[in-house]
């Protein structure tokens, strides 16, 4: 048993996910400490690219995140996907949807392949950091069970997504008790609901395409899906993390136009590429019958237009338990681009607890990583 009332770390980390994981694996030290609240480490790695973890995608750029965007561009910079595929190049990765890299085995063997990496570290489950304070040139770090002293700390305690996976919002509270904003954390990556002149999406549940979407000045694209309580899909993911309020306008027709059928003698359910059941339900929320598309007066014409530019407000998404990730965070104007706090120096964040959200694909766990190893190049500098 380690005994750490008297032991000095030099860096202890907070958080066992995968931004704290790859930070201590790049990391030459020999007096590293990793402390998680879980009982075990990198649930949410386990849980990521349903089961097969999508480590990173091809495509790495600032421009697929919300945030600082000099920020952003200075720490992916610094780790591309190729560097990314060499750390794992024990485990094989294919590419996919949206030049994306899952792994051909399991999430597992990307979590062990992090873990086989820490014989140096001292690692502690079930630890719960309840404060943290600085003396001196020392921070005190008090757990539910054990205490630590060390000269750095890294906060990679992850958002609020997940709580099943052991989310907390320990690490916005650690930053504010030093005197840092935090951006009000939000569910991203998450799916709508919606308010009544769009209660008709619940009887689609299960039906899926391809479609585009207007938000915030952004044009998006992708599969989106029906389900009982609203919309989801990889879409309106992506939709979620520049919604706050207001208007999204979908084109569920991207590539066709209803004019060039406009005297057809077809019906129209048979013309549109949209899945019959969707065609009908939505002329069904319009008041409209089914019928050859020549027959339909120029009002009606109008109202199935609506098609290519269909606006409406979600009621609201789905919560924090269905979000991928948080947007929101801990603010990086307060950061250097080392993730070192500009007020207290020797700590440090990481990871998904900062303002730094990336779409869907790939890109926050890249964050996470990319973070890690820029902090890892400065520290090793000391050691």
């Amino acid at each position: 048993m380690i005994n750490t009332q008297d032991k000095i770390y030099d860096i202890l980390i907070v958080g066992g996910g995968a931004a704290g994981l790859f930070l201590a694996a790049n990391l030459r030290s020999k007096s590293v400490a990793i402390l998680e609240k879980n009982a075990n480490f990198g649930k949410k790695i386990l849980a990521s690219g349903g089961g097969r973890c999508n480590i990173t995608n091809k495509f790495i750029n600032a421009n697929k995140y919300l945030g600082d965007y000099e920020f952003i561009k200075n720490a992916t910079e610094n780790l591309s996907h190729k560097d990314v595929l060499n750390f794992f190049s024990e485990l094989k990765f294919s590419e996919e949807k949206n030049n994306q890299f899952f792994c051909k085995s399991s999430s597992k063997d990307v979590l062990n392949a992090l873990l086989k990496r820490l014989n140096h570290c001292d690692k502690f489950n079930n630890c719960d950091v309840v404060n943290i304070t600085k003396n001196g040139d020392l921070f005190k770090i008090q757990t539910n069970n054990l205490n630590f002293k060390a000269k750095n700390v890294v906060i990679a305690s992850g958002g609020m997504s997940y709580k099943a996976l052991g989310a907390s919002d320990v690490g916005y509270k650690i930053a504010q008790s030093f005197g840092h904003s935090v951006q009000k954390p939000l569910p991203a990556l998450v799916g709508f609901s919606v308010q009544k002149d769009e209660f008709w999406f619940k009887n689609l549940s299960g039906v899926s395409f391809f479609a585009k979407a207007n938000i915030a000045g952004k044009e998006l694209s992708g599969d989106l899906l029906f389900t009982h309580k609203g919309i989801s899909g990889p879409l309106i993911l992506n939709c979620s993390l520049f919604w706050e309020k207001g208007q999204i306008v979908l084109d569920f027709l991207p590539d066709f136009k209803i004019d060039k059928f406009k005297n057809s003698q077809k019906q129209l359910s048979t013309i549109l590429p949209t899945p019959k059941r969707f065609t009908k339900e939505f002329l069904l929320s319009q008041e409209l019958a089914d019928k050859p598309v020549n027959k339909y007066n120029n009002l009606e014409m109008q109202t199935i237009k609506k098609l290519e530019a269909y606006s409406f407000a979600p009621a609201g998404n789905f919560g924090f338990e269905r979000a991928e990730i948080t947007k929101g965070g801990v603010k990086t104007d307060e950061l250097t681009s080392n993730f070192q706090s500009k007020n207290i120096d020797g700590l440090f964040f990481i990871g998904e607890v900062l303002d730094v959200s990336g779409m869907l694909g790939g890109f926050n766990i890249h964050f996470a990583f990319a973070s890690a190893f820029t902090l890892s190049t400065y520290l090793n500098k000391g050691y």
